[in-house]
């Protein structure tokens, strides 16, 4: 089947980054009125934290990252789920959309703390206790983002990393503040930033 391009639209690309927005904001407000601790990672955390320094370097995202501890998953299910989510597990990602029929890329991603995501992952997750207080949500602390986008490390991974260096929220003296295989990633990026 022949792909299908719409026209070219202002409004379909800010409605996406509405869309986006709306999906943290909501997934945040039912958490925290659940008194859930959470905190937002993944591409939305690197925009929080990169617009604190320059809005212009903000990169947008598809999809809201959302660290929980897995002790409190069936609190965590009801609590979107009475914000309206569908829960589904798709390719093991415990999902929630926005509608029964949205796609798994309007979704909240649920992540567990404290665990590794993939097996052979050099660390497990940060704990939701490493988060900030943001405008509406709470997000995961710098270096615990730094820490797991090293481990991660895949191209979306390191474009973020770059992002925050390119603000300068990461300078020369962080590698030495992870273990010596991620302190080598990071200083591949810093020795590098421009690919």
């Amino acid at each position: 089947m022949p792909l299908e391009l719409k026209p070219f639209s202002w409004e379909r690309m800010i409605e996406a980054v509405e869309a986006v927005r709306h999906r943290m904001l909501k997934a945040a407000s039912a958490l925290r009125e659940a008194k859930i601790p959470y905190a937002v990672i993944g591409g939305n955390a690197v925009a929080a934290w990169v617009s604190r320094v320059d809005r212009a370097a903000v990169r947008n995202t598809q999809d809201v990252d959302v660290l929980v501890r897995r002790s409190d998953f069936a609190g965590v299910q009801t609590a979107l789920e009475n914000a309206g989510f569908v829960y589904r597990n798709i390719l093991n990602v415990d999902c929630f959309l926005d509608t029964i029929d949205s796609h798994p890329r309007d979704a909240v991603h649920i992540v567990f703390a404290g665990e590794k995501v993939k097996p052979n992952d050099l660390e497990p997750t940060a704990d939701v206790t490493e988060r900030e207080i943001g405008e509406g949500y709470e997000v995961i602390q710098l270096e615990s983002l730094v820490r797991m986008k090293l481990t991660s490390f895949r191209i979306k991974d390191r474009m973020h990393l770059l992002d925050l260096i390119s603000v300068a929220l990461i300078d020369p003296t962080w590698p030495s503040r992870f273990q010596p295989e991620l302190g080598e990633r990071l200083q591949e990026l810093l020795n590098n930033p421009d690919g």
